[in-house]
């Protein structure tokens, strides 16, 4: 029998693979990534495995993909729910570019700590807002919800599989082979032709719009792997000649630890497609929609964290609005060495990050006691406390990688109310709760600080306090 993390690691891996064959830029990528973080760990020794054991990070992987439809949505969740993986978190990229980018998203991963450890797989998934009237008028709705309505992106027989892959949590070899096979060749980029004018005239309002509604199946958009050196990446890439994106998406590079998400992307390539005229030919022709992404992971913020992060980069705005000829990467740096705690305890102690502690169980004896407060208890060497990793994504940052990667900006009519849409919207529309990842997180820290208590004989305070 085949378990959920099995299939999950297997999926990435074969999913990996085809995606180096399609975007061969990826497998450079993926190579730099390992040798950059082969030469950190060299360089660093254990510090380098603070947020992950190496096996971890090299094998980590996030994949992005677009659907167009709730019911595209609801199939999509049940293929990654065989996966034991599931939605975490809602992101409106509609609000977070400049560019028009009518998509709202959530992302499949494992929830549970062991599980994220055997293999983290994620998958950013977004839906295409056809109700939105800002980006899509009556007459281009209808055309645009007919043809999407006219398509199957997963077989019956995957999603048998894949429920009976949920429902089982295993599968037998046989089934898993075939659930793999199908599930992997859904996410290829597909040989049929694609109609020009039809995607020419969706490409007019977002290229994003385009790549999922103007061709009639789906495909794996980028495919992210971990490196602990995303600076260092980026100047390597460049020097090999792959053309990066302008920045690195998310917190700046400082001496500080690092919190949340870094992410930068090679541009998106020109990729051969069939194209079919108005006319009825089949023509060779480009399109330039699918690229490769990187991220470096950080410390998981608390609610108050994250709102101190998105203070400073309110601040980092206005700073760089003031002086347009100053390189914004200082001018983040300089804000966040004066307004960011420099340390993980310094972290913890206000609040602002996510740990699991743990007892120290060879702490020396020296007839003391354990003390009441949880940053004493740290102090003093009865506790050690350990960072969240940060397992999920930043809609400014996913924005603007997508924008980055644009071939226009698009069109976007803002004399017209935008459709709402919301976590508990997502989570009717796939029959499932999208998750609250904070939530999560402090589920973690909770269930670290009661063992603690219990191993130390302490009652537990919520809000990570010991008495």
């Amino acid at each position: 029998m085949i378990r959920q993390w099995q299939l999950r690691a297997a999926f990435a891996a074969r999913l990996s693979e085809m995606y180096g064959r399609e975007v061969p830029a990826y497998t450079t990528l993926v190579d730099v990534s390992r040798e950059v973080n082969e030469d950190v760990l060299r360089a660093r020794g254990a510090d380098a495995e603070r947020l992950g054991s190496i096996g971890r990070v090299t094998a980590e992987r996030h994949g992005a993909i677009r659907v167009g439809t709730p019911g595209e949505l609801s199939q999509v969740a049940r293929v990654f729910g065989a996966l034991g993986m599931r939605p975490v978190g809602f992101y409106d990229l509609r609000e977070a570019a400049a560019s028009a980018v009518p998509v709202v998203s959530t992302a499949f991963r494992p929830v549970d700590g062991e599980e994220l450890a055997r293999n983290p797989f994620r998958v950013f998934t977004s839906m295409l807002t056809t109700a939105d009237p800002r980006f899509f008028d009556p007459d281009l709705r209808s055309r645009l919800e007919t043809f999407l309505a006219g398509r199957e992106l997963f077989p019956p027989e995957l999603l048998a599989l894949a429920d009976r892959a949920e429902a089982e949590r295993e599968l037998p070899e046989e089934d898993a082979e075939r659930f793999l096979r199908l599930a992997v060749h859904a996410f290829e980029l597909s040989p049929e032709p694609v109609d020009q004018a039809w995607y020419q005239t969706l490409e007019r309002i977002s290229a994003v719009a385009a790549d999922i509604g103007g061709v009639r199946s789906t495909h794996i958009n980028h495919l992210t792997p971990r490196v602990l050196d995303i600076d260092e990446l980026y100047r390597r890439m460049t020097e090999r000649g792959i053309q990066m994106i302008d920045t690195i998406q998310g917190p700046p590079a400082w001496k500080g630890p690092d919190v949340l998400l870094r992410q930068t992307s090679f541009r998106a390539l020109a990729e051969p497609r069939a194209l079919r005229t108005p006319d009825g030919r089949v023509v060779s022709g480009a399109l330039r929609v699918r690229f490769g992404e990187v991220e470096a992971r950080g410390i998981a913020l608390t609610r108050e964290g994250r709102a101190h992060y998105d203070h400073l980069l309110t601040l980092v705005d206005q700073q760089a609005s003031r002086r347009p000829d100053a390189d914004r990467g200082e001018v983040a740096r300089a804000v966040w060495e004066r307004h960011m705690p420099g340390g993980e305890r310094e972290l913890a102690a206000a609040g602002l990050a996510y740990f699991t502690y743990r007892t120290v169980p060879d702490r020396p004896r020296d007839g003391s006691r354990p003390s009441a407060g949880l940053g004493e208890l740290v102090e003093r060497g009865w506790v050690r406390a350990e960072p969240i990793v940060y397992e999920d994504f930043l809609p400014r940052s996913a924005a603007g990688i997508f924008q980055s990667n644009l071939s226009g900006e698009g069109t976007r009519n803002n004399d017209h109310q935008g459709t709402a849409y919301d976590a508990a919207w997502l989570s009717g529309a796939m029959g499932r709760e999208v998750l609250d990842p904070f939530a999560l997180y402090e589920r973690q820290q909770n269930s670290s600080l009661d063992r603690v208590a219990d191993e130390l004989g302490l009652d537990l305070r919520l809000h990570g306090t010991l008495r």
